[in-house]
């Protein structure tokens, strides 16, 4: 949507009678890449309102969430279709202001998903150490404990050799501080004080907050322009399409993960538990009651055979009612959400309503169409640098927080 090849296409569709423009000028997609992501943005809202307050799936609009995949895909292209209509003022107020809004949010809540992971990740070995004493696990946690350091130590010697060249002083900072921040919450986290309030803190968490926070260091310096000779991946002919290919997989990726796991899990929101859902379990667990109580399939038999008795009803009402229960006792077994949802059906169109913002804001911001051709670079401009480097450093904070939030709060967290 971001290049003269892809505008001339989307005019072709509309057979040359919808022109593509932008205060009077070419506006090379920018109001294209946002009609669609509005459309997709509205599908998601309209879905969120429609399945709220959904509990289980003996809720009729259950099945809207889990089927009907037609219409939602004909009601969606006819969302996009419908976008079109719209004045372009519209949406270069929306991809200015409101997207941008909604970008940011879900680049948060990204963030405290991988803190988030990186506890559960921790605290899932050593529960199978402490209980099991595998030596697997114990291996396990080591190893990648070791791996995610050398990694965030490996990819900071590259950044120095090839990103922080006399004069990109830009790059020099955030290199340095990122391994300031590194060392700072790889010590936070065995203090003493921290592990006396939170035994279970430790460098596994840190290392993979570590690791994550340094690609997104290296992501932001391989992924600036060149304007000052200190990006030379892109003077390199064979590697300038390579990183633009490679650098939208990798963000559509880790969109696509922050987006299941949020909307799923819910965990970092709060949304399980006390809300009435059910908490997704890798082992198939879902604690879920999915068969009816001996107790009352034995009053409900006693109370038919004494109507048989009494003649109120005839004696094959005995039959049916063993083929209902063995019907219902078949339907339960292969529906898992009959006594509650596995996650929040609104909260997971909320978070992919957010995902649109934060691909469209992606996408458009900052870009200089002059130099591009027939491919739109994914996130190569320096807000987008900026964007992956202050994130990191909001990620330290986030989980140098939850380290330190026992020790300020004990009360509050059980301790």
């Amino acid at each position: 949507m971001l290049t003269p090849w892809a505008i001339k296409k989307l005019e072709g569709l509309t057979l040359e009678y919808m022109k593509i423009r932008c205060v009077g000028k070419e506006c090379y997609g920018f109001v294209a890449v946002h009609r669609i992501n509005f459309a997709l943005g509205a599908f998601h809202a309209l879905l969120a309102i429609i399945l709220l307050g959904v509990r289980s799936t003996k809720d009729g609009r259950a099945s809207i969430q889990n089927g009907f995949w037609g219409p939602k895909i004909v009601g969606w292209l006819g969302l996009i279709v419908l976008t079109f209509l719209i004045p372009d003022g519209f949406f270069i107020t929306w991809g200015n202001y409101v997207a941008l809004f909604g970008a940011m949010l879900f680049l948060l809540l990204g963030l405290i998903l991988l803190v988030d992971l990186a506890h559960t990740w921790a605290e899932y070995c050593l529960e199978k150490i402490e209980y099991n004493d595998s030596r697997a696990w114990r291996g396990l946690l080591i190893g990648s404990t070791l791996g995610m350091y050398l990694a965030s130590i490996a990819m900071t010697v590259v950044m120095y050799i090839f990103f922080a060249a006399g004069g990109c002083s830009m790059n020099q900072a955030a290199i340095t501080i990122n391994l300031i921040f590194l060392l700072t919450v790889s010590f936070v986290s065995i203090h003493p004080t921290v592990q006396e309030f939170n035994p279970q803190a430790g460098l596994a968490q840190s290392a993979m907050v570590a690791v994550y926070c340094t690609y997104l260091t290296m992501s932001a310096v391989s992924m600036e322009p060149d304007d000052k000779n200190c990006n030379p991946l892109l003077r390199a002919r064979g590697t300038r399409t390579i990183s633009i290919v490679m650098g939208a997989i990798v963000t559509m990726l880790t969109i696509a993960y922050t987006t299941t796991r949020a909307a799923t899990q819910g965990v970092a929101l709060g949304s399980n538990g006390a809300a009435g859902y059910a908490q997704l379990n890798s082992d198939g667990e879902h604690g879920l009651v999915t068969q009816q109580p001996n107790e009352r399939r034995e009053m409900r038999a006693e109370a038919l055979r004494a109507a048989v008795e009494s003649g109120s009803l005839p004696a094959s009402a005995l039959d049916d009612s063993d083929d209902d229960d063995d019907s219902d006792d078949e339907h339960t077994s292969k529906d898992d959400e009959r006594g509650k949802t596995q996650y929040n059906y609104s909260l997971f169109h909320i978070i992919f309503l957010l995902a649109t913002a934060w691909v469209a804001t992606l996408l458009t911001m900052n870009v200089k169409m002059e130099e591009t051709g027939d491919f739109a670079p994914v996130g190569r401009t320096y807000w987008a640098s900026w964007v992956k480097i202050v994130s990191g450093w909001v990620c330290y904070g986030i989980y140098t927080w939850s380290l330190v939030a026992p020790v300020a709060f004990p009360d509050r967290f059980g301790y």
